[in-house]
């Protein structure tokens, strides 16, 4: 379990960095207020589960 999680980690990182990304291109290039909204929720949630990953790490290196 402690081997998978900096994996998950950097993952989820990763993720929201391109979901961060995509929707400064979006916005760029003015891809509309769906797609904007959309990409916003996926950053929100990616980040949170990247916290949440990281969090668990906290959690089970203090045992």
């Amino acid at each position: 379990m402690q081997t998978i999680l900096p994996f998950l980690l950097v993952g989820a990182m990763l993720a929201t960095v391109g979901a961060l990304f995509a929707g400064v291109i979006g916005f760029a290039f003015n891809i509309g207020s769906k797609h904007s909204t959309r990409l916003m929720t996926a950053r929100v949630m990616l980040q949170g589960l990247a916290l949440a990953v990281f969090g668990l790490m906290a959690l089970i290196s203090m045992t």
